[in-house]
């Protein structure tokens, strides 16, 4: 994982160069990893899907290589649960992997954050970007039509 603001300056700038997403960090997601369930545990193992898993967190750059993850945590738990126990999660927060200050984008003046996507099982965070959500919106795509 990167530890100075300078590589992160870099997976910035591949984002922004392969992706066209700027001040974009990393790629955040959950992935269960099928096991089978342990004798007298096996409810801590039993996911939303109906099967046995672990959980594997992962945060990718933009050539899809890890930068961080957290094996292990009970197939019971949210993607959103894992990230919040996981150390990740903690350096985020206190701000102590030196992910440079907001800044801003290309031909503008305000400064905005640095940001890791993920998706909506993700709580929004100055940090976390998120997919809009639709929800409570009308029209054929939800988009107030």
């Amino acid at each position: 994982m990167p530890c100075t603001e300078e590589e992160w300056l870099q997976k910035s700038q591949q984002f922004a160069e392969k992706w066209n997403f700027p001040h974009c960090i990393g790629a955040l997601d959950g992935k269960h990893v099928l096991i089978k369930a342990p004798k007298q545990r096996g409810s801590l193992y039993h996911n939303y899907k109906g099967t046995h898993s672990v959980v594997l967190m992962a945060l990718a750059d933009a050539e899809y290589k890890f930068q961080y993850i957290n094996v292990g945590c009970f197939g019971r738990i949210s993607d959103g649960g894992v990230f919040n126990a996981c150390s990740l999660s903690n350096k985020l927060a206190d701000n102590s992997l030196g992910i440079p200050t907001p800044r801003p984008l290309p031909g503008r003046t305000k400064p905005v954050p640095f940001v890791i996507v993920a998706d909506d099982a993700f709580a929004m965070k100055s940090y976390i970007m998120k997919p809009y959500a639709f929800r409570n919106l009308h029209g054929e795509h939800g988009h107030g039509e």
